[in-house]
């Protein structure tokens, strides 16, 4: 039974970070790279910290939680430094392929290197007992993205240019595949500095926020990288402006704080979710392929409603759904076979 609430728990979380990319959309008269950074100082430095502080014990401090171990602290930057050219791409594979297609293929990637790599970090043996249905999990979970992969380019067969255009405003499949493979590579970076962050996780800690702090330093790692891009950007193509712009700054700081929330709400259900899995080892190292498995099916659910996939063919639609029953499964596959096993 606590293994279903974790999942639910990782779920909602799932559905709120799939969500996060439609108040984006309507943002209106700013460029890319200003509603990005708005946006990522509540989804990577307000919420997070927020958030982080529901870890702190009674008569303690967050900065003494986060000095408990400085050398685990600077990691956790660190690869959030790293994962946050993850963050940035993924952001523009959405703008080529759309938040189906692009969450598909990013998430895809992170999924598979953001739970294969942490647990060879750790010493597991993926070719016997637990370590192999690790493995077998994360297979089943890459072979139901491929098959939305698949959909997805019968999706691009079908459909005029005009079709994509009117779907995908900057619609572009050659580039879009590689910003969201580089972002899928990049955003598993976040698994890593979660790990890393582990000796923040202090006793008195509440069970469901323990991991929190860890995740605020990733984020603040993160921020930084999008931060000096979205900076440069608004230098190149001279978009301060769009700071200014009184009519529209209102409305769009409150969909860049929705947006937000919406986003960290994964990393939020995450830690959560992973305090009712702490009985079966191989679903909290499984966990962070699930989240993304949900991420890809709530995504492409937002794809359907958002008529992205209008015009593909009832084929494509046959192929879209069985990926997205494929990553269903996966969530719960590990424990099955564990029980078996």
């Amino acid at each position: 039974m606590e293994i279903l609430i974790g999942l639910i728990i990782i779920a909602i979380g799932s559905f709120g970070q799939s969500s996060s990319y439609v108040p984006i959309n309507k943002v209106k008269d700013w460029s890319w790279e200003s509603f990005w950074l708005v946006q990522g100082v509540f989804a990577w430095l307000v919420f997070p910290y927020l958030g982080a502080l529901l870890a702190v014990p009674e008569g303690s401090s967050l900065t003494e939680i986060l000095s408990v171990e400085p050398s685990a602290t600077l990691k956790a930057i660190g690869y959030g430094i790293l994962w946050g050219v993850g963050g940035l791409t993924f952001g523009l594979s959405m703008r080529y392929l759309g938040v189906a297609l692009g969450q598909s293929i990013a998430l895809g990637t992170c999924s598979a290197f953001g739970t294969i790599i942490p647990a060879l970090m750790m010493g597991e043996n993926l070719l016997s007992g637990s370590g192999l249905i690790l493995l077998i999990g994360v297979c089943v979970t890459l072979s139901g993205i491929a098959v939305i992969g698949y959909a997805g380019s019968l999706r691009a067969k079908n459909m005029s240019e005009e079709e994509k255009k009117a779907a995908v405003k900057d619609f572009a499949l050659t580039k879009g595949l590689m910003v969201a493979l580089l972002a899928g590579v990049m955003s598993a970076c976040f698994a890593l500095g979660l790990q890393a962050g582990q000796p923040l996780v202090v006793d008195g800690a509440n069970d469901l926020f323990k991991t929190l702090p860890a995740t605020l330093m990733v984020t603040v790692g993160g921020f930084i990288t999008n931060a000096v891009y979205c900076l440069f950007q608004n230098a190149k193509n001279k978009s301060f402006k769009d700071y200014g712009k009184t009519s529209v700054i209102l409305p769009n700081v409150l969909l860049c704080a929705l947006a937000g929330i919406l986003w960290y709400s994964q990393f939020f259900g995450l830690g959560m979710g992973k305090s009712f899995l702490a009985s079966s080892p191989v679903m909290l190292a499984f966990s962070w392929s699930i989240l993304m498995a949900l991420n890809v099916v709530f995504s492409n659910i937002w794809g359907i409603i958002l008529k992205e996939w209008k015009g593909a063919g009832r084929t494509t639609a046959v192929v879209l759904a069985i990926g997205m029953g494929i990553l269903i499964l996966s969530a719960f596959l590990p424990n099955i076979l564990n029980k078996v096993n």
